[in-house]
């Protein structure tokens, strides 16, 4: 398939391709004519960065990604459940494994590491008034180590499979945020959840850091561009009308298209939303 040319603030997730290997993940992208990425780093949902990352793991993902050429603009990771309270070992894990994700953003050049919103589950653990205050108090300890690296931290206020699964859980959570932590705004997310992206940039607009890019109907995120109830053209008018300048990213963890077609759907939801921005 031949290079496209997209809009140069819009990139492509290596999400999009998480059942090819890094390096074939990357060629696919860049033979598309994408100039830059966000890094999937989620177990069990995007394996091209190992769950056991140590400082060897760090070295070989940015030497991977360097030989490619690609831009990285974030890593999309996850240090576990933000709001479960965690005994002396599991804390120490978790630092040692948020200190390697930021060690590979600082490595591959990126400017954030993005962190989820809470736990893979709508009910709380405790009260949802605590398991707020848990997960704004980690992403700000987060947000210290991360910009005593050097990068940003970045949160998905608004998941529909996570604790903050809606526009008022988001709204909530935000309210707690430190004002040092961006948000990523996701039209997929907060669609699915029943959501309208407009009301999400009135709300959040100064605080949005990044954007990502997949359709969706009400209960299900992983649709191609075109194929789901998005108004990509209004959200993205109210993006530029609130004075948005930064990038976006094509994260299509769809469903509805085989492997072979993804390619195809890929430049397809590139050259529409680059018209859009």
């Amino acid at each position: 398939m031949p290079a496209h040319s997209f809009h140069s603030r819009l990139g492509c997730s290596t999400i999009s391709f998480r059942h090819q290997r890094l390096p074939k993940a990357l060629d696919t992208i860049a033979g598309l004519g994408f100039t830059e990425i966000d890094l999937g780093a989620l177990p069990g949902v995007c394996d091209h960065v190992p769950f056991v990352l140590d400082e060897d793991a760090v070295r070989e993902v940015a030497a991977t990604v360097a030989a490619s050429g690609i831009r990285v603009r974030s890593i999309n990771g996850d240090i576990g459940d933000l709001n479960v309270a965690l005994d002396a070992a599991g804390r120490a894990a978790r630092d040692r494994h948020l200190a390697m994700l930021l060690e590979l953003t600082a490595a591959t050049g990126a400017d954030a590491l993005v962190l989820p919103c809470g736990a893979l589950d709508h009910e709380p653990i405790n009260s949802l008034e605590e398991d707020l205050t848990a997960v704004a108090g980690e992403l700000a300890a987060a947000c210290e180590v991360a910009t005593a690296r050097g990068v940003a931290l970045w949160t998905e206020s608004l998941h529909f499979f996570r604790l903050c699964f809606g526009i008022e859980r988001a709204q909530q959570l935000t309210d707690r945020l430190d004002e040092n932590v961006g948000i990523v705004m996701d039209f997929s997310h907060i669609v699915a959840s029943g959501g309208d992206p407009v009301d999400f940039v009135a709300r959040f607009g100064p605080r949005i850091r990044h954007v990502h890019i997949r359709d969706a109907v009400p209960g299900n995120i992983n649709l191609s561009v075109g194929n789901g109830q998005v108004d990509f053209a209004t959200g993205l008018k109210s993006l530029a009308d609130a004075g948005y300048s930064g990038h976006f990213a094509l994260e299509l963890e769809t469903r509805d298209v085989t492997h072979d077609e993804r390619p195809a759907a890929a430049a397809a939801a590139g050259n529409l939303i680059s018209t859009l921005i």
